[in-house]
């Protein structure tokens, strides 16, 4: 609590895995944020045109993978390489656990646009476990998505021998935490288990039978340096701005939103793919301090749409908000009780930042 702080210039806090801060307090995202402004875009396109001649095809076969969900962000990708570099992707989607029914709509509406599109969905039973585990030891309700969007599509891009994966943006580099990939395009599934699944990877599925786990583990590295197969995010090669991406895929793909606020936060147009996401970001809060509203106010701070000032009180109303609304779909998911689930939540909160007053959880700081 002594040494708490945040970004002068957005919400950021100093409880952020991996962030970093300058001397005069400002955060990494926020400082990548200007930097954007006048970094050398061109050469990063001399180098994606590049990598587009060197994987373009001409015998009919797909020539990029690319993830997506119908959501703003995969589809702004896909019709890039479409549209604007004339290439041939093979989007692909996994299925995520409680699905929205305005998720299900923007992939159709998506696909309907003009894309192929594969469909995976990993064994509901196993899928089910695996984020009941994560929900319970990691605070990771989504464990087994979050992993599974990483080790089945690339084991889906080295099944159908196609070369780059193209994600979008570099989570780290956009909203705060590790800078390694700042100078390469490229990350590995080292990376992947370090960062992306937090150094959980290993505990977690070593505790499962290991024939029903074969679509979350990971090809080895060398056997995809043998294919060709490789990762990278589309926003090394270009500014990422997501409300521009919003703005495309709602023009060109079909995205709707939310006709109201997502649950925790002041947005309707994010993540709407399920509804664990909800239980993902309130314990984001309980773990560090900061939830979902805080991570959308960044994002609208560092685009100019919000000043500090008026995203604050967003920030104070919306994140500790107990995800209510979909808590019985929670309780039948993981097969839990009501105290049994908030057990697993009070497994996860950070005694220093929270004490529990009438059943829930309340803060002992003051964002600043």
């Amino acid at each position: 609590m002594k040494n708490l702080f945040w970004c002068t210039r957005c919400f950021n806090m100093s409880t952020r895995p991996r962030v970093e801060f300058s001397a005069e307090g400002v955060c990494n995202a926020c400082q990548w944020s200007e930097e954007k402004k006048t970094f050398d875009w061109d050469s990063r396109k001399k180098e994606l045109l590049a990598l587009f001649d060197k994987h373009r095809r001409t015998d009919g076969r797909y020539d990029v993978l690319c993830p997506v969900s119908g959501g703003k962000d995969g589809s702004y990708v896909a019709y890039q390489l479409k549209h604007v570099y004339g290439m041939t992707p093979l989007c692909i989607t996994v299925r995520p656990p409680l699905e929205f029914g305005i998720g299900n709509e923007n992939l159709t509406d998506f696909v309907n646009s003009g894309y192929d599109h594969l469909h995976i969905t990993l064994d509901t039973d196993t899928m089910q476990k695996i984020n009941r585990i994560g929900f319970i030891e990691h605070g990771r309700p989504l464990f087994g998505w979050t992993t599974g969007i990483l080790s089945a599509v690339i084991r889906a891009a080295a099944l159908n021998e196609i070369a780059p994966i193209f994600y979008g943006e570099d989570g780290e580099m956009e909203y705060g935490g590790s800078t390694e990939t700042k100078f390469t395009p490229y990350f590995y599934v080292d990376y992947i288990k370090k960062v992306y699944l937090s150094g959980q990877y290993e505990k977690t599925f070593g505790q499962l039978d290991q024939k029903k786990i074969y679509q979350w583990t990971f090809p080895d590295e060398g056997e995809l340096k043998r294919i060709g197969v490789f990762k990278t995010h589309w926003s090394y090669f270009e500014a990422w701005d997501s409300y521009r991406n919003y703005l495309v895929a709602k023009e060109h793909c079909g995205l709707k939103e939310h006709e109201e606020s997502n649950s925790g936060t002041f947005t309707n147009f994010a993540q709407n793919d399920s509804s664990l996401y909800a239980l993902h970001t309130y314990l984001m809060y309980l773990k560090f301090g900061f939830g979902r509203a805080t991570q959308d106010a960044n994002i609208e701070i560092r685009r100019g749409a919000l000043t500090r000032e008026q995203a604050k009180p967003l920030v104070q109303l919306y994140d500790n908000q107990y995800p209510e609304r979909h808590l019985e779909e929670y309780l039948e998911y993981y097969k839990m009780t009501r105290e049994e689930f908030d057990a697993a939540l009070d497994r996860s909160v950070n005694r220093e930042l929270f004490e529990k007053r009438d059943g829930r959880w309340e803060p002992l700081f003051e964002v600043q």
